[in-house]
């Protein structure tokens, strides 16, 4: 087969209540962007990259690969989010790249960013759940994670955006050598990824979206924080001396 258009990228843990419709829906939804973007013969796969579930999901998501020409998946044995989100976009296939979330299949995100990209007007196109005209309907709690995050890596790193965690598109090729050079996994690969990007003075461009999630989250926010914390150091000494800790 062709190389597809678009690879969307979907990492997946513990979604066996979820991972049928949600993957079903996106499917059926894809007509829709290309009706939006006037481009009918746009392709796309799907990879969904699964991480240590415990439940069913792996045996779904197999099934789902064999009956979608458009679907494949991988499963890495260990939970761990950035790791396989890195190594979906190093198995992605497509001119662009979509890393979604498999509780959110935001199709209005799926138009905007590939308009700039496909114009040229940005490199790498991440979804804001916290940029002016954005709406976050999480919890409060949840809400407020995200804005201290920001802030952290603000005084650590320098960063200037608003959200480095979520949606996010980009122009395989020219990200690839920014992959290659992350050193972190689990929750900040996805930040990384975002802050080296505008290191390289690509064209980062971020877009409000609007964010109400399916499910509680598949990991409670809270067991994540030492990670993070762990992860937070790693990520301030590589960018700032060029070093793996």
């Amino acid at each position: 087969m062709a190389s597809p258009d678009v690879s969307i990228v979907i990492p997946v843990y513990n979604e066996e209540g979820i991972l049928r419709d949600a993957v079903t829906e996106l499917l059926e939804g894809l007509d829709v962007v290309r009706t939006a973007l006037h481009w009918p013969d746009l392709t796309f796969e799907i990879i969904l990259a699964e991480n240590g579930s415990r439940d069913a999901t792996v045996e779904l998501a197999e099934h789902l690969a064999s009956e979608f020409a458009e679907v494949r998946t991988f499963s890495l044995g260990e939970p761990n989010y950035g790791k396989a989100l890195r190594r979906g976009i190093e198995e992605a296939s497509g001119k662009w790249v979509i890393c979604e979330e498999i509780d959110l299949c935001d199709l209005d995100f799926h138009r905007r960013a590939l308009e700039l990209l496909r114009h040229g007007d940005a490199d790498f196109v991440v979804g804001s759940k916290a940029m002016k005209g954005s709406n976050d309907e999480r919890p409060l709690f949840r809400r407020a994670a995200t804005r201290v995050m920001n802030g952290l890596l603000w005084a650590s790193v320098g960063f200037r955006g608003t959200d480095t965690h979520g949606l996010k598109a980009f122009h395989r090729t020219r990200l690839l050598p920014i992959v290659e050079q992350c050193v972190i996994d689990r929750d900040l690969f996805a930040s990384e990824l975002v802050i080296r990007a505008g290191r390289a003075r690509l064209r980062v461009v971020e877009v409000p979206i609007r964010l109400a999630e399916k499910r509680a989250p598949a990991i409670n926010l809270t067991s994540r924080v030492p990670n993070v914390l762990r992860g937070l150091v790693k990520l301030t000494y590589a960018v700032r001396t060029g070093k793996k800790l």
